[in-house]
Parts: C-alpha cells; structure tokens; sequence
C-alpha cells in the first residue's frame, strides 16, 4: 500500500460507494487499514444475518483483521427500517471519532449512505393508513399503486421499482401524512459528519462482466443451500430480505415459478439493471470523488489514489 503519511487530523469518515461488483469493499477494508480506522456497513441487505453468499459478504479472513460493524445484526423475517439503521450507524461513527479513529463506510445502498451522514428526518406512521395501503396493495398489487404514486410524485415514483410495494406504500403514507411529496422527506445534501466520499467506476462492459462472474460463483459456492436454509427461518415471509437480488429469483425457483438456469440468468439481468440504478443515484450527488477503475488497473493504485483524496480533503 501506499506509503504516504496519514494526516495528523484523522480521524473522519469516509464513504466508499458506487455499484455492485465494483470493488467497493476490499478498497475500504485497505484504505481503514492505512487510516487505522474500521469499517461500516452500508449494504442494506448484508445488514441480515446467513445472507452471506447471495449479498457478497466479506470473510472474516477477506476483512484482513479490520472489524467491520453493522453486520448480521437483523434476522430475515424483520423488515429493514432506515430510521433504525441511521440510529445504529450514528452510534458506530461517533463511537469511532470519539476513540480517535477512521470510520469507512462501504456499501451500494444509496439511502442507507445518506441516512448515515447527511442530515434526514423520517415522518411518523399512521397504524390505520398503513394498514389501509397495505390491504390496497394485497388487493391490486404494486404496479397500481405505483402508478398513483407517479402521479403524486413522480421523483419518488422514479426512484422506487414498481415491484417493491413496501416502499410504494411508505412513500404513500407519508404523502398524506404530511400532505408533501415523500421526496421532500429524503436527505438533504447537508452534511453531519465531516466526509470524505468516494466512488469507484468500472466501464459498463467491464461492471456487467464481473457480474455475471459473481453470480457464477454465487452458484458455485452455494447460493441455493444458503436460500434453502433461510428459508427454514422465514426467508420468504421477510417483507425486505425475501426481494434481495439471487434470494428472490432462487425462492421463485423453489416455488416451480422458474428453472433454475431460469433463475440464474433472472439474477443476472436484475443485477445489472440494479448496478444501473445504484450509478444513476450515486451520480446526483456532486461531493463523490469518482475514482475510474479501467480493466487491469492495480489495488494498490486505486487504494493510492483514494488516499491522495482524501489527504487532499484535510
């Protein structure tokens, strides 16, 4: 790794984002090492305990002696809330910059990042609204009301996929909660933690090929064991875990909905259509650093670089 000194005035934080299968955590697990710092989990699914194979989660042995936190902390059956893991994350950051050290986080889950470090408040709920939507949505299903939530607020309607009803409904309650668009309620670009951000870029040809490698060696490595086993624990009741990208399509495939090649070539096209999605959110926000990975290009470089940054940022 490199052999810059580290600025006397670390500790801060910082983020390592960008999309799936860009190397996204081993970067972060090298630059906390260098920073003296650990790491923070920002991977909404890698927040459930046994998803390991299907969400890409480091060994212990691949996290070279770096704690990482925020980790298996929800059974499968819970559903993920935000608000609680904006609580969580906060307690982990200060804790750190508290101790006098680096807090790096890392993941693709653009809301959790931001609910981490930028200011966010998050409206209440209303029991019977809720449950009112929710009887909606078991009765028409998320493609309707995904549509009267385009004409509401069509920024929200756009960011929200017309298959997750959960977050249809929430982006529903809360518009007439609070009588405004639910994207009014989304983190602002205030920061509340001094951070550095950094995103790593892959050519689109390149990103999809190493996708389409990973949910190969997914497979390889026991993906459908890994589901069947959650399973047993509720996997498929989970309202959050059971959409996970390689749990769905394999569940869909235990159902007799599909074959398995079926739902492995499903898991690769939802990917890379996910990976789209996770750029054209991280690219809204001009504080991220991109740092370009071109094929071939070196770890070490790349590691060199992020730290150049933000020695560049103090």
């Amino acid at each position: 790794m490199s052999s810059s000194p580290v600025p006397a005035s670390v500790p801060r934080v910082v983020s390592v984002v960008g999309a799936t299968a860009a190397g996204k955590s081993d970067l972060a697990v090298a630059l906390a090492r260098t920073l003296g710092g650990e790491v923070i989990n920002t991977d909404s699914m890698q927040l459930y305990r046994g998803m390991d194979i299907g969400t890409a989660k480091l060994t212990v042995e691949e996290r070279g002696g770096v704690p990482h936190h925020l980790l298996d902390i929800w059974d499968v059956t819970e559903a993920a809330s935000v608000a609680e893991y904006q609580r969580l994350a906060r307690a982990e950051i200060d804790r750190l910059l508290a101790e006098g050290r680096a807090a790096v986080l890392v993941g693709g889950s653009g809301l959790y990042v931001r609910a981490a470090v930028d200011e966010m408040e998050f409206p209440g709920t209303d029991p019977a609204i809720r449950a009112r939507l929710e009887e909606e949505l078991a009765a028409v299903g998320p493609w309707a009301l995904h549509q009267r939530l385009a004409e509401l607020d069509p920024a929200a309607a756009e960011a929200i996929l017309t298959s997750n009803g959960r977050r249809i409904v929430r982006a529903l309650e809360v518009i007439e909660l609070t009588g405004r668009p639910f994207t009014a309620n989304l983190p602002t670009n205030t920061a509340v933690y001094d951070t550095v951000q950094i995103g790593v870029e892959l050519p689109r040809p390149e990103l999809d090929e190493r996708i389409t490698l990973r949910v190969d060696r997914m497979w390889e490595a026991g993906l459908l064991e890994e589901v069947r086993e959650l399973e047993k624990l509720g996997l498929r009741e989970g309202l959050t875990a059971s959409r996970a990208l390689g749990y769905q399509q394999v569940l869909a495939h235990f159902a007799g909905e599909c074959t398995e090649a079926e739902a492995m070539a499903e898991t690769v096209r939802a990917t890379k259509r996910f990976a789209r999605r996770q750029e054209s959110w991280f690219r809204r926000d001009d504080r991220i650093h991109w740092l370009a990975r071109p094929a071939g290009t070196d770890p070490v470089e790349l590691h060199d670089r992020a730290l150049e940054l933000i020695q560049a940022q103090v």
